[in-house]
């Protein structure tokens, strides 16, 4: 029997559809909170029927009542009703469904109700005991749900949750919001809520009489977000109370107001565009302090300006920008907007293609730092005039497609030009004058070999050319000048694994050797280092060609290299994996200076092992020590540990001084953290860094933390030291409720 009962069907489904309307509430539109597929409630195409399965069917040609009832189970189009009972009035036009009415939707919503009755063909209905299941496990529940002529769905009592788990010993959700009744405008796509409020615990945090917000079919929409709480030194307490925009489809603009009780309102507008290439935004602060001796500049107008873009060329290039710039050095830190001691702008044009790379930047940098509370060696590190700027720095790497010679030829290059007002001269260390320009290209070749035996053996060359353009560099025979060679390398590594297995896993030795000769490095005095200042020679290093960090330093002579490799792989997945070597300088001048570990024609021995027996514990330690074992000038242990309720990590770290090479003095330090499960939600937390050379505390935090699946809190007391060696103190407080948004709030003091 096919009944002719589209329409009231159809109208059935879109009743309990638009509880699923509510269900995905526009309190997703509050925030940022996790997307999900609004429910399906339009009406099949027109002539499709509806399919019936019951146990038993009966229709009374008189009164025209058909009655389906045990297992009734109706398809319609993508729809699915499934009841105990289903009566349809075709004189009435009405359907009544009871006894565990459940819908399915398309989008996999599941609609449960006591009972619904549908009726004029999708303009009225009226359902009971109402719950929502949604695919983002939002559960939505009202005593009734009536729809009204016109697109207008009402609901009584109504309850909103996100939690799924995390639920008392009665069944009561952790947090629900309860209203009185709750509107759903089909027309204006928005909720309005009556007499509503947030339950946390079963404790009443936030009331309001009246809410309104958009369904969850709006992805965007004019109105107020969360607001936010901070404190600080310069400015006391502040409320951010954030309003949205939407401009246009593609545009919006932010306005987060920050009323502060010392300093007056900061203003903070963000501009958001999106454009068919690509996207930008414009951020801009502005502040007239009411009472300036509070801050670090007592200045009455105060502000600054942040903008990013990234934008696609095509398949291969992008190009953007990520650029600050402030009224002065400490605004940004003063009022909390970027607490780094630099800031970095850049402009930028790369292209990717496979392994092929180029990219063309420019960057300027500004300090953040008081400069009076600084000492003068940290002043000549921070100094705004002894910063430098690049204009351009171009990088670029090219394979060729076809082997030649058998082997893989690649072309590498690097330039740069840059200017600082004044030269820095840190006495002991390394000179960097006003203006340097530099080009570098350099030709590579290698091929692999494997022999009989299964040894690994790879030839290869290169051919570099360089060329600078100094100005004022500290300690040159010249205040310009101009300096340019070529550096060929060769050189041959050689490695023959072997294999073996055992009880304990599989175990693989490599034994390494390497020998490789290039020109002397020439001009080192007269050329200002500015990528290649930093060096760690360790194990991770061992084997490369050149073990300086940039370009601006090259290792020459001939040398060569020693070690092995060693990895046992365990059957439970465990592994021990160790490395040793040293590096042997044989002809030539040698590039390095001390405090490198490399600067005789024997190295210090360095070495590294990792061991993880299982997912839980892992030990790590590597060191570099005097060939004759007398000195150990730098090591690094970490452990790491999971158990059922505590997990953390120690790490030291023991460092040699090495003026040349940007360590002032000996570094050593120890640092940690840890938590511990209370039970399945609550934690406590906690992590530190001591200095051992200075005897104190470089920051150390304490917490306590909240987790289930729809609640996370987390509070956080935290001190760290500064440049000045200050303490700054600081409280954090965030609170997010799934689906909701979240709110934060912090103090430092």
């Amino acid at each position: 029997m096919g009944w002719r009962a589209r329409s009231s069907v159809s109208s059935a489904v879109l009743c309990l559809g638009l509880i699923a309307a509510l269900s995905g509430s526009g309190i997703a539109a509050i925030s940022d909170a996790p997307k999900f597929v609004a429910p399906v409630s339009k009406e099949p195409p027109p002539g499709t029927r509806v399919n019936v399965v019951a146990t038993k069917l009966t229709y009374d040609g008189r009164s025209k009542i058909a009655i389906a009832t045990g297992s009734v189970q109706l398809v319609y189009g993508p729809y699915t009703l499934t009841a105990t009972r289903v009566v349809y009035d075709m004189n009435k036009n009405t359907l009544t469904a009871n006894g565990s009415v459940e819908v399915r939707e398309p989008n996999g919503n599941i609609l449960q109700a006591s009972m619904a009755v549908i009726n004029d063909k999708f303009k009225e209905g009226f359902a009971r005991h109402v719950r929502a299941l949604l695919t983002n496990d939002v559960t939505i529940t009202a005593d009734y749900a009536r729809r009204q002529e016109g697109g207008i769905t009402v609901f009584e009592h109504v309850s909103y949750t996100a939690c799924k788990t995390c639920i008392d010993e009665g069944g009561e959700p952790l947090w629900q919001i309860l209203a009185r009744e709750a509107t759903h405008d089909q027309n204006t796509k928005t909720i309005t809520y009556r007499d509503a409020k947030l339950e946390i615990g079963g404790l009443p945090v936030f009331w309001t009489p009246y809410l309104s917000y958009p369904d969850p079919s709006v992805k965007r929409r004019t109105g107020f977000l969360i607001p936010s709480f901070s404190y600080g030194k310069a400015y006391g307490f502040g409320v951010t109370a954030p309003y949205f925009w939407e401009v246009a489809p593609n545009a919006d603009v932010t306005f987060k107001p920050r009323l502060t009780s010392k300093q007056g309102v900061l203003g903070d507008v963000e501009w958001r565009h999106r454009l068919a290439s690509g996207t930008y935004n414009i951020r801009g602060y502005g502040i007239y302090q009411l009472d300036p001796k509070q801050a670090t500049d007592d200045s009455s107008w105060r502000g600054a300006i942040e903008s990013k873009g990234d934008f696609r060329l095509n398949d291969v290039w992008t190009w953007g920008w990520d650029g600050t710039a402030a009224s002065d050095h400490t605004f940004l830190k003063d009022y909390d907007i970027d607490n780094s001691s630099l800031i970095t702008s850049s402009a930028h044009v790369t292209g990717l293609a496979e392994r092929n790379y180029a990219s063309a930047q420019a960057f300027y940098y500004q300090t953040t730092l008081d400069q009076s509370d600084l000492s003068q060696a940290q002043r000549d590190q921070y100094s705004q005039d002894k910063l430098p700027y690049a204009l351009p720095y171009v990088n670029l790497s090219y394979y060729f497609d076809q082997p030649v010679m058998g082997g893989e030829l690649g072309f590498d290059m690097s330039a740069y030009s840059l200017r600082r007002d004044e030269a820095l001269n840190l006495i002991g260390q390394y000179g960097l004058g006003t203006e340097q320009s530099r080009a570098v290209a350099n030709l590579h070749w290698q091929r692999q070999f494997i022999n009989g035996p299964g040894q690994i053996i790879t030839p290869f060359a290169q051919l570099r050319s360089d060329l600078y353009l100094t100005d004022n560099v500290p300690g040159a025979a010249t205040s310009n000048d101009t300096s340019a060679q070529v550096l060929p390398l060769a050189g041959v590594d050689v490695r023959w694994p072997f294999i073996s297995g055992g009880s304990l896993g599989q175990s693989i030795v490599t034994p390494v050797f390497q020998v490789m000769t290039s020109p002397n490095e020439q001009d080192e005095n007269n050329i200002g280092n500015e990528d290649a200042i930093t060096l760690n020679f360790d194990h991770s290093n061992l084997f490369l060609a050149d073990r300086f960090t940039g370009f601006d330093r090259y290792e020459g002579g001939t040398r060569a290299n020693a070690g092995f490799v060693y990895n046992l792989l365990g059957d439970n997945g465990g592994f021990l994996r160790t490395s040793f070597g040293e590096s042997f300088h044989i002809a030539g001048a040698n590039s390095f200076t001390s405090g490198s570990g490399l600067d005789g024609p024997r190295s210090d021995l360095v070495g590294a092992v990792a061991f993880q027996p299982t997912d839980s514990l892992r030990l790590t330690y590597e060191a570099r020590v005097e060939e004759d074992l007398s000195r150990i000038n730098v090591q690094e242990a970490a452990a790491s540990l999971t158990l059922d309720r505590i997990s953390g990590s120690l790490s030291y770290a023991d460092i040699a001084a090495a003026a040349a090479y940007g360590r002032d003095s000996r570094e050593q330090q120890v640092w940690g953290d840890v938590s511990y499960k209370l039970d399945e939600a609550w934690s406590l937390f906690g992590g530190f860094r001591y200095d051992i050379e200075g005897s104190g505390f470089m920051n150390k935090n304490i917490g306590i933390a909240f987790d289930c699946d729809c609640m996370s809190a987390r509070l956080t007391y935290a001190e760290s030291k500064d440049l000045q060696d200050q303490t700054d103190h600081s409280l954090k407080l965030s609170v997010e409720l799934r689906t909701l948004g979240r709110v934060d709030g912090g103090f430092k003091f």
